[in-house]
């Protein structure tokens, strides 16, 4: 494959979370810390929906655009999904030291952990 992303199906996961913890234990040696995860699954109790994010480019300013994202009929505000590390969120952000984390597909072939450990097809990698 030349170029790849990781596409996500939010129907098929399950909240298990265990893309979290397979991404931090690849790039942390002997740690298993979903904190430290450039994959994250924010959780919708009340609807009982999961969705995952990927960790994109960190960006210095705070969005401007708050717009509202509408997904299976149900609407969420946009910071809830958006894959940015900026000074709103703590998430994609090493804990302790504050460094930004962006998914590097496991590596140069990509080969993302999260991909390999999601046993319900919630994550693929596709070619573009």
């Amino acid at each position: 494959m030349d170029k790849v992303r990781i596409k996500i199906d939010h129907n098929k996961c399950t909240g298990c979370r265990h893309c979290e913890t397979a991404c931090s234990s690849n790039h942390y040696e002997n740690m298993v810390n979903p904190a430290l995860s450039r994959i994250r699954v924010y959780i919708d109790e009340e609807a009982n929906q999961f969705f995952p994010v990927i960790a994109g480019p960190f960006t210095e300013a705070e969005c401007t655009c708050k717009y509202d994202v509408i997904i299976d009929g149900k609407e969420y505000d946009e910071c809830s999904v958006c894959r940015a590390s900026c000074p709103r969120r703590t998430w994609f952000r090493e804990p302790g030291t504050g460094v930004a984390l962006k998914c590097d597909l496991c590596g140069d072939p990509a080969d993302p952990h999260c991909v390999q450990i999601c046993n319900h097809g919630a994550l693929a990698l596709v070619e573009i």
